[in-house]
């Protein structure tokens, strides 16, 4: 009995002391030596870092599992040949650049903006996937639109919209675009099981948007909050 009550009062007070040691809440860093960055987002500064509360749960957006598939299967680590897939550390090492003055960069949020009013990663822009792809109703004038007012696409010479889709059906879009300036893209949506990003890749690709400017963040928003990352809303 004597051996019993001493166990006993062992488990109790491990439990105690892990108690403890979360409530004390030790530091939690992106990297060993990494805290948070600083990142300009719709002209204010806002830090990035990860939630210090050793206790936080994933917010209910993103708790759930098991989405219906189709249409929310899981996404293949590489969308497409050429295209890098970037976890957070790499996608972090962007936006420093970002916040650095490389303009080349662009942080894009495929989503949909309902989805984005829960929060977006700090320094990204809302460009919806609905704009850039086809079967949501996107226009080639509309595509054209978002490729050269925000990604930096120049057209090649005097050409129409009847010209470049006579190019995308011959394979030859690299006569009627000018992809020399063109930003180096970073694109997420909601995660692995979210196919809006992959969506906007297909048709920049499809409008010969060169592979190695694309960069996809495939665990999304998901990842980013079950990490703990914080968020910015608009």
């Amino acid at each position: 009995m004597k051996l019993v009550k001493q166990l006993f009062g062992a488990i109790v007070l491990t439990g105690m002391v892990t108690s403890a040691f979360s409530a004390d809440g030790k530091p939690v860093g992106i990297s060993p030596d990494l805290m948070s960055i600083d990142v300009t987002h719709k002209g204010s500064i806002v830090q990035i870092m990860r939630n210090q509360d050793n206790a936080n749960t994933v917010i209910q957006a993103f708790a759930k599992t098991s989405r219906p598939c189709p249409p929310f299967c899981v996404q293949p680590m590489i969308i497409a040949p050429g295209v890098e897939t970037l976890g957070e550390l790499e996608l972090i090492s962007y936006i420093q650049k970002m916040e650095a003055g490389d303009s080349s960069i662009f942080v894009a949020d495929s989503r949909t903006p309902d989805w984005v009013a829960k929060g977006t990663i700090p320094g990204a822009v809302n460009v919806p996937w609905t704009l850039l792809a086809p079967a949501k109703g996107a226009t080639t004038q509309s595509i054209m639109t978002v490729m050269i007012d925000t990604f930096g696409v120049k057209l090649a010479g005097d050409v129409d919209e009847i010209e470049i889709d006579e190019a995308i059906v011959n394979g030859t879009v690299s006569e009627v675009f000018d992809y020399s300036d063109a930003k180096t893209l970073v694109l997420f949506c909601n995660g692995m099981w979210c196919g809006q990003s992959p969506a906007s890749i297909k048709s920049l690709l499809k409008y010969g948007y060169p592979a190695e400017k694309i960069k996809w963040y495939r665990d999304g928003m998901q990842a980013w909050e079950v990490l703990g990352f914080n968020t910015v809303k608009p």
